[in-house]
């Protein structure tokens, strides 16, 4: 049958199934990405991270080989972290959504979303355990984001660049590969500016350059306006996320000298508080605003 002529829960059921498989290879990803004396395809056997024990084919099944082993390697009995199972459903249900949303006669810009949101979980999950963003995705995304323009010019049909090139008619592969250039041009510039002038202002480092690398791939899918717009959603919900984190810590270290019978001030807590509390990685944030934009730019643009 012709992918174009599947129905919406059907194009949903096949993807979801096909995420599920997608996010236990994004797993053997997230783990050697970080790690300098492993590559993606070598060794071409996955392994248990703790006896270093090759994996039967039974030991792959996404979320279920997790759950009939109690989340237990078979070998060292050694645990095997919820992680796992967490990424295979997400990348699942992600597919399974995206499946949803898109019709299925629009199948080519279906692929480049699930590109970009297999590429996103990545970059999240390595930057939560490692605090970086894995060249493989941001300047691999500033590499693919011109060629799938070029490819799928539909990608920039909404984006305003695209548009102007196109004297406002309907944007073609030049305009949209001028719309992707420009948006890697603008999401990495700004990211480097800000990070210039908190550096200045600040003394220290205010902006990694993973995350200005990760902006500059999502602009070239998104186009220079979506960059900003995704920064703008990434830096609101991360600065929500950083208040409660902050109010956690200061919770944690209150109860602590309450047991202790310390004598800690709570203007003392606060500011440990907050110079914890601010340790976050940015770059789930950021993949959060791409996102957000890529599948919904025209109620964000109404919104903004």
């Amino acid at each position: 049958m012709n992918l174009a002529e599947l129905s919406p829960g059907a194009l949903a059921a096949a993807c979801g199934v096909f995420g599920l498989c997608v996010g236990s290879f994004l797993n053997v990803a997230i783990y050697r990405f970080p790690k300098e004396e492993l590559t993606v395809w070598r060794p071409t056997r996955s392994f248990c991270p703790g006896c270093r024990r090759q994996l039967e084919w039974s030991e792959n099944i996404p979320v279920l080989s997790w759950l009939v082993q109690g989340g237990r390697c078979r070998g060292c009995k050694g645990r095997i972290s919820v992680r796992y199972p967490l990424v295979e459903l997400l990348t699942g249900f992600a597919w399974a959504a995206l499946g949803w949303i898109t019709p299925s006669e629009d199948w080519p810009m279906l692929l480049v979303r699930l590109l970009v949101t297999t590429a996103l979980i990545v970059a999240t999950f390595v930057d939560f355990d490692c605090y970086e963003i894995p060249d493989e995705i941001s300047i691999g995304g500033m590499l693919v984001a011109p060629l799938v323009s070029l490819a799928v010019p539909e990608l920039h049909r909404d984006t305003y660049l695209a548009h102007w090139v196109a004297e406002g008619g309907e944007p073609g592969r030049g305009a949209a590969l001028v719309a992707s250039l420009g948006g890697i041009a603008v999401g990495a510039g700004v990211l480097l500016a800000i990070g210039w002038l908190g550096e200045k202002l600040m003394g220290k480092e205010a902006m990694g350059l993973g995350d200005v690398k990760l902006l500059g791939a999502a602009g070239g899918f998104i186009g220079p306006g979506g960059a900003l717009v995704a920064l703008v959603i990434a830096s609101m919900v991360g600065a929500v996320v950083g208040i409660a984190n902050i109010g956690r810590f200061y919770c944690l270290l209150r109860s602590r000298v309450g047991a202790r019978s310390a004598a800690t001030s709570r203007a003392r807590s606060l500011e440990i508080a907050k110079a914890c509390g601010q340790m976050l990685p940015f770059g789930p944030y950021l993949a959060l605003g791409t996102l957000a934009v890529l599948l919904y730019w025209n109620l964000l643009v109404f919104w903004f």
